[in-house]
């Protein structure tokens, strides 16, 4: 992983959530880590595998180059952009540049890009919801999850209705 304190973070939310955590040292090959926690978890049986990327961000050449790395070699079932949706109309820039940068990194013939969006810090925005739809627009991928509070519960799939009566007020 790359963000300082993270491997220390995931290790809090693993025994928080009672889930394994597969790690390794700072540093180490993203790709490789997502390789062996895929392993183990077909060996163990499990049927979900969340790598996180801990902080990879669109500007950073090396990061990006690393993260479309790690998608070409594992080819995950679902890719997603999470970002925060207090930042407005540069969150659309951020998700456009991350999603080029996948696809300018990767040296296939189709490149994997995003497959959707989680915005967490959902329920700071209240009726300020257009940037999220341009997201949506500019992508043609859905928002999949939205982040309303600090707990794990509050991770919750997006309300069309209430975006779109949102937009209408």
């Amino acid at each position: 992983t790359f963000r300082a304190g993270a491997i220390e973070q995931l290790r809090i939310h693993s025994k928080c959530l009672e889930v394994e955590v597969v790690e390794d040292k700072y540093g180490k090959d993203p790709s490789a880590v997502a390789s062996k926690a895929i392993q183990k978890a077909k060996e163990s049986g499990a049927d979900v595998v969340m790598v996180d990327t801990a902080g990879r961000m669109q500007d950073n050449e090396p990061l990006m180059r690393s993260l479309a790395k790690l998608v070409t070699i594992n080819s995950p079932d679902r890719v997603f952009f999470v970002g925060e949706a207090l930042v407005g109309n540069m969150g659309v820039d951020q998700l456009q540049k991350f999603n080029k940068a996948l696809i300018d990194n990767q040296s296939t013939r189709n490149p994997r890009v995003i497959d959707g969006i989680v915005l967490t810090k959902y329920d700071t925005i209240g009726d300020k919801v257009g940037a999220s739809v341009s997201m949506v627009y500019s992508t043609g991928k859905p928002i999949v999850f939205v982040g309303v509070g600090q707990t794990y519960l509050d991770l919750r799939k997006v309300n069309t209705k209430a975006l779109v009566n949102a937009l209408i007020r």
